[in-house]
């Protein structure tokens, strides 16, 4: 059997021996809007739950567009322009307009990378602004959440007279789907807001993709976003292609919920029994571009792999490992015990210590294996993850180790597809703590 996976810009064909017990797992194909461009300028005419952004313009001395960093295929230059024109047809000049980039606490991007997110004409007619996270002058602090965390904020954002919100609906580790409220947090935190939100106390609480329900973290970003203000939210859909499929302005919870229905109906799919074997992707580029983002797509496999299963992750890991300190924190790891020891220790906090820890949630259950053109392991000797030259390679050594007869699930889009065993969303730091599995 040959599929063809994501994997960075183009794909990967791999090929299943004959035999396995296999089922491939993809969403349902949503459909492609007819006139995307058109559908845009109907969502701010029409919005849910707010007046249309031509009357919430109105009035207004300037405004803030915040989009997302380029780890997020967001079809801005489909987008924006619908955005900025009725902002400048309702009186507020170009000059008056900022373009923030909600990096949370990715790098800044890079000119180059602003256009491709955007277009050449945006970046060029445009004030585009990187979020700054380490730079704490450049935030303010707005007390704290009613679970206490401390909420410090892009202080350019809170001052924009006009708040507009953009991004991506999408399946999500923490939030259960992205988009809505974390446009503003973590999208526009400051390091300090980070110990808590991204705290390894919040991490092993009730949440995972697809879940909002009793999610703590939704629930804190939800709180801040609405403490920050947004005046209009735009999010949108997009299918495997990057095509629009959906356009939702609006009130920043009722316009986000009606997303993720939608969005829902597009990446679930139950299944009847978890795999022994689960052969993945990070979802291709820009996603599977560091190992840090990367990481997401073992979390996609969470709910349907059988505990002490195995789960084969393809990624191109074009840019490396991640940040300096992720980097740091991968060459100290050598299982998840001594990991949890160190970073529950009080007052510590590093930097990205959350993604390390979410694959300590995989290996708690599967043994993980990486096929990547990309990724160097020689730096990190230590660390309980295997690499392969070729998915072919890694499945013949887990059918090798599970049998012949392990059933083998493939995942194509990786993170971008919820998978459930009957239905089951199970949260994935307590979920087999608690005796749950596939």
């Amino acid at each position: 059997m040959h599929r063809r996976i994501d994997y960075g810009r183009t794909g990967l064909e791999i090929e299943i021996p004959p035999g396995a017990d296999v089922e491939v797992v993809e969403s349902p194909r949503a459909t492609p809007l007819a006139d995307p461009i058109e559908a845009v300028r109907a969502a701010l005419a029409h919005p849910i739950g707010t007046p249309p952004l031509s009357d919430i313009a109105r009035g207004r001395r300037d405004a803030v567009v915040v989009i997302s960093d380029k780890t997020r295929p967001v079809p801005n230059g489909v987008m924006l322009p619908s955005i900025l024109e009725t902002l400048e047809r309702a009186g507020i000049a170009r000059e008056r307009i900022e373009i923030l980039v909600g990096t949370g606490l990715h790098r800044a991007n890079t000119s180059e990378e602003l256009a491709e997110m955007t277009s050449p004409e945006i970046v060029a007619g445009y004030r585009i602004r990187n979020h700054a996270a380490r730079d704490r002058a450049s935030h303010r602090h707005l007390g704290r959440t009613s679970r206490g965390t401390e909420i410090w904020l892009d202080g350019g954002y809170l001052d924009a007279d006009l708040k507009i919100v953009t991004g991506l609906i999408e399946p999500h580790l923490m939030a259960g789907f992205s988009g809505g409220r974390k446009g503003v947090a973590p999208g526009l935190a400051g390091v300090d807001m980070m110990r808590t939100l991204h705290g390894p106390a919040m991490l092993e609480d009730h949440l995972g993709p697809g879940i909002l329900e009793g999610n703590p973290f939704h629930e804190e970003l939800l709180e801040i976003a609405r403490r920050a203000g947004v005046d209009l939210l735009v999010n949108v859909a997009v299918d495997r292609q990057r095509r629009l499929t959906g356009v939702f302005a609006g009130d920043l919870v009722e316009a986000h919920l009606a997303g993720v229905r939608l969005v829902e109906e597009h990446v679930r799919v139950d299944l009847d029994a978890g795999a022994d074997i689960v052969v993945t992707s990070a979802g291709g580029y820009p996603l599977d571009a560091t190992l840090y983002q990367s990481i997401k797509g073992l979390i996609g496999t969470l709910n349907v792999v059988k505990r002490g299963g195995s789960v084969i992750l393809a990624a191109e890991i074009s840019e490396g490992i991640g940040s300096a300190e992720f980097r740091k924190l991968l060459g100290e790891l050598t299982g998840n015990e001594p990991f949890m020891e160190k970073i529950t220790r009080p007052g510590f906090f590093v930097i990205d210590q959350w993604m390390a820890q979410h694959l300590c949630q995989v290996l708690r259950k599967s043994e993980v294996t990486i096929v990547s053109r990309g990724l160097d392991l020689a730096a990190f000797p230590r660390l309980p993850i295997q690499r392969s030259a070729s998915v072919e390679e890694a499945l013949a050594g887990a059918l090798a180790k599970h049998s012949r007869g392990a059933r083998v699930l493939v995942i194509p889009e990786g993170p971008y597809v919820i998978g459930t065993v009957r239905g089951r969303k199970l949260a994935i730091g307590r979920a087999w703590q608690q005796g749950e599995a596939a």
